[in-house]
């Protein structure tokens, strides 16, 4: 069993960045490949980025390639989104997910995070 708590999300001008934060409690956090989702108001959950278990590998959607980073530390059970350059069709509910395969897609993800809100408006 994992459980996830996301942290770092707000409101941000177009252009600015925000880092989000999911820490994992639980064993075998390394076990994990790591994924970030989101959720805009009447869409669907998307594909954000993944990071392999051992932080080798990594994925991104094509609207968020080049403006975020995904990076992981497994002695801190911990996955951090780094995003940069947002603009407002960024804005969404973000959620942290832990799953066991590669490549890494919604239905790959066991465990979830509650989400964290980020906005982004002038």
């Amino acid at each position: 069993q994992v459980q996830l708590v996301e942290s770092g999300g707000g409101l941000v001008q177009p252009g600015g960045s925000l880092r989000l934060s999911c820490l994992a409690s639980g064993r075998y956090f390394g076990s994990y490949a790591m994924g970030w989702f989101r959720q805009a108001p009447g869409k669907e959950r998307e594909f954000v980025a993944a990071i392999s278990r051992t932080g080798g590998t990594t994925a991104y959607s094509d609207s968020v390639k080049g403006r975020f980073t995904i990076s992981r530390d497994n002695a801190k059970n911990s996955v951090n989104l780094q995003m940069n350059s947002l603009k407002p069709e960024d804005t969404a509910i973000y959620y942290c997910a832990a799953g066991a395969n590669w490549p890494f897609i919604i239905s790959s993800a066991a465990y979830w995070g509650q989400g964290t809100q980020v906005t982004v408006s002038s």
